[in-house]
């Protein structure tokens, strides 16, 4: 044993964890008010040795601690439920059970969930607040990244709520996905700002506007609409539109002219045909023969020619009438199209009316993101966007304007780019720089396009583009992170309430890490190995919250004495806990922060 009676004054001051940095968390937590907050989160259960609202926080402690399964919690290795020390540090007297926890989960509803996530805003926005300000400042613009990734389960599965099959790790799995949006922290790296989970069918074009707007929630900043290039834009919907009203008001002509010809045919045939019935039988009744130039042989040459005639001018009609429906689809399709812009550009004027201060931003997306919908989408709404091309095509199309003489400029190890501005891509108005990317994988080279919308010249400097743009692997790597180290690939629980929890505190688990670290440099004394663990959420999850420890109780905090089975044996770590959290007050509101 490593600690001797005689290093505290009172031995019930002092106890053994197995889950060390689960103690400072948890005096973090009490510092932000995280563990209030959750304590006033309406839970329709009631209270036996543990409250509902207990549970819930200790639901996000086994997701801070990197616990897979739900039943680790009692079953594990190390079970969090018998570790009273770092219930101390969390302001409870002890765990629940993990089934407790289990039954707890499936009874929150969907008001639980917007109450945690109240909670978890209230708690996020000064951070939030801070960085943005930080960003502002020094860089002049917000750098946004989007994503939108699978979250699979067995296939054979019918307990997931709201489960559909889609693509998700590289195959149709059964499952959900998830809308993630971070932005590009100056202190913390990166910070995530939004998730939402969807079943599992959902693709990413349909969740780009819905993004945007969670992200400018949390931020409470936004670029200036480009309302300038959507009043353009209307224009040319509206002359558009008129051109095709014209042109079916023009197909409709057609139709009445070809129903008039077909009718008079039609009558043409219906007179010949009596008149062939007429006589034949006169030919019968007086016995003559039909020779091939009597009068009845002329007669049904005269109704075959009508009859031709008539299915000519009934394909005529049929034509006209498809035509007037293509037209009619054209003009309604563009007449809807007319409204959503205007009504756009009604949201985008106020939008801007109420936007003292707007700010530069940048939105990074995937290729599933880019289609000609979402980059007009995003141009209009402000922000410089860096994306791929989602459609095959638009790659085709560019490899045919290269040849053998073609330069290309290499970017990256077996990356090269050549670039073009100023081009076109299908339902996007606006002229976009375009990059054609290739890889080389063997004797093989892989093709994708780069897209580009922005004051940035990334046409004139491939290699700088390329590297921005592959700056949004940091959302890729967040990803890995949340699957990887604090097991979201394994769902807890099944309930649809309890699935959005998950989502949210795994997130929230995520941003709490780096904010702590940063807490933990101005009250306690860490090593220079301490101190880096603490830097990537991987390793303290991992290690540091998985390592034995003395914990020390003082009047201002506690000691931390590492155990000889712990990586850092001998290695002591005070932390106080009456060290002010100095964050920024609320020096603005939505949109009206004026960077310098």
């Amino acid at each position: 044993m490593d600690l001797q009676p005689n290093d505290v004054s009172d031995a019930a001051s002092a106890g053994l964890t197995s889950h060390a940095m689960l103690v400072p968390w948890g005096l973090f937590a009490q510092q932000i008010g995280l563990i209030k907050g959750l304590r006033d989160v309406p839970i329709a259960q009631r209270t036996r040795d543990h409250t509902p609202q207990d549970k819930l926080i200790e639901f996000f402690v086994a997701t801070l601690s990197g616990c897979p399964y739900l039943q680790d919690i009692s079953q594990g290795a190390h079970p969090l439920d018998q570790d009273l020390v770092v219930a101390r540090s969390w302001g409870q007297v002890g765990w629940a059970d993990y089934s407790g926890l289990s039954r707890t989960m499936a009874v929150c509803t969907s008001e639980t969930v917007a109450a945690v996530e109240a909670v978890l805003l209230a708690i996020s926005r000064p951070f939030i607040d801070q960085e943005v300000m930080l960003a502002l400042r020094q860089q002049g613009v917000l750098l946004y990244d989007g994503d939108l990734t699978g979250r699979a389960v067995s296939d054979t599965s019918r307990s997931y709520p709201g489960a559909a099959f889609g693509w998700m790790d590289d195959q149709v799995r059964l499952g959900y996905q998830a809308a993630l949006v971070s932005m590009h922290s100056p202190s913390y790296g990166r910070l995530w700002l939004s998730v939402q989970q969807h079943p599992g069918d959902t693709v990413a074009c349909t969740q780009a506007l819905a993004m945007v707007r969670a992200a400018e929630a949390m931020t409470g900043v936004r670029p200036r609409r480009r309302t300038e290039l959507l009043t353009q834009r209307i224009a040319t919907q509206e002359t558009l539109l008129q051109r095709v009203t014209k042109q079916q008001a023009n197909a409709e002509a057609q139709v009445t002219r070809a129903q008039q010809e077909f009718l008079a045919v039609e009558e043409e045939c219906h007179a010949w045909h009596k008149q062939v019935v007429a006589l034949e039988d006169d030919y019968h009744t007086q016995g003559r023969l039909e020779r091939p130039h009597s009068t009845l042989a002329q007669a049904r040459r005269k109704l075959a020619v009508r009859e031709r005639q008539r299915k000519r001018r009934e394909q005529r009609l049929a034509q006209a009438h498809h035509r007037v429906q293509r037209e009619a689809q054209k003009r309604a399709s563009l007449q809807h199209d007319l409204e959503t812009l205007q009504q756009r550009l009604v949201q985008f004027e106020q939008d801007n009316r109420s936007n003292g201060s707007p700010i530069r931003a940048i939105f990074r997306l995937d290729a599933g993101f880019g289609s000609g919908v979402n980059v007009a989408l995003l141009i209009e709404m402000g922000y410089d966007v860096y994306t791929k091309a989602g459609n095959a095509q638009t790659t085709h199309a560019l490899r045919r304007r290269t040849s053998a003489s073609t330069e290309w400029t290499r970017v990256g190890k077996n990356a090269e780019m050549v670039t073009w501005e100023g081009l076109s891509l299908r339902h996007c108005p606006y002229p976009l720089n375009m990059g054609l990317e290739r890889f080389q994988t063997g004797d093989d080279w892989e093709y994708a396009v780069l897209l580009h919308y922005g004051t940035d010249p990334v046409a004139r400097a491939p290699a700088e583009w390329f590297s921005s743009y592959n700056g949004r692997q940091t959302i890729e790597a967040g990803v890995k992170e949340g699957k990887g180290v604090l097991h979201l690939h394994h769902f807890k629980v099944r309930s649809a309430a309890g699935l959005a929890l998950q989502e949210a505190l795994t997130a929230f688990a995520a941003n709490f890490i780096r904010w702590a670290a940063e807490w933990l440099k101005h009250s306690s004394t860490a090593t220079a190995s301490m101190a880096r663990l603490q830097a990537g959420v991987k390793s303290v999850v991992r290690i540091v919250a998985n390592t034995s420890a003395w914990v020390i109780w003082q009047s201002q905090g506690c000691l931390l004495r590492f155990t000889a089975l712990s990586p850092f044996a001998g290695t002591e770590w005070s932390i106080g806990n009456t060290s002010i959290l100095q964050l920024p007050l609320p020096l603005f509101k939505t949109c009206d922060f004026v960077p310098t």
